[in-house]
């Protein structure tokens, strides 16, 4: 691929230097969004996106492939289709406008031959009824029937910000019916275990409050620290 130099401003197309392996994709499926945010400290994901597949059981498990766009062009996000491999996540940084939409049902149906794994669209789309059809994630800001221009410019795998996320070429994406976030490539393997610690830890408190055996003192003591004549 040519240095950046190269191209006219406002346009590029990198490529991604690294992806997740399989197993570790597989691992992060299993696992909720909110655990894996908890995680990583309880300030991180996308604001203001929202699920458009109508299927609260889909999980969105994938490397991102990146696009930043003008608001209300999608030359870009056609190129991304095209480079996509299967399982990749589109996440494109729209600037958050929602006078045009960016994807559509006829991209829609690309994505699906390419068996992509979704889009998260910090922006709008449209068809609205054949995303509901399910078979492929997508989120985005909101929707409008108004159309995009196919003009220019854009840039393809750099780094991007998408719904409050600072997201890179080939770092995990993981969306389920709470929301969408972006996992650093580099932090995954030591991510990974403590997110697994977390959920058994949530699966004993769980059990014990059914069972009614939930122990008073784990917020009393927090009240006490606060002060508070317990």
């Amino acid at each position: 691929m040519s240095s950046k130099i190269d191209w006219p401003a406002g346009y590029y197309i990198g490529l991604r230097e690294q992806v997740p392996d399989s197993a570790t994709i597989e691992a992060f499926s299993q696992l909720p969004v909110p655990n894996i945010g908890d995680c990583m400290g309880r300030s991180v994901g996308a604001r203001g996106l929202q699920p458009w597949h109508a299927d609260q059981q889909l999980v969105l498990c994938g490397p991102a492939l990146t696009v930043k766009v003008r608001p209300g062009d999608n030359l870009m996000i056609h190129k991304a289709i095209e480079m996509a491999q299967p399982g990749d996540v589109i996440v494109v940084d729209g600037g958050g406008d929602l006078t045009q939409a960016l994807i559509g049902g006829l991209m829609r149906t690309s994505a699906l031959t390419k068996k992509i794994a979704g889009f998260v669209i910090d922006g709008a789309i449209r068809d609205l009824n054949e995303w509901a059809e399910g078979g492929i994630a997508v989120y985005a800001r909101g929707n409008t029937l108004r159309g995009p221009s196919k003009d220019g410019p854009g840039e393809v795998n750099v780094a991007i910000s998408c719904g409050g996320m600072v997201v890179s070429p080939g770092d995990l994406i993981v969306g389920d019916a709470d929301g969408v976030i972006a996992i650093p490539y580099a932090e995954l393997a030591a991510l990974l275990p403590k997110v697994h610690q977390h959920v058994e830890r949530e699966a004993k408190i769980r059990r014990n409050n059914a069972a009614g055996t939930t122990d008073p003192e784990r917020f009393n003591s927090l009240l006490r620290s606060k002060g508070c004549p317990l």
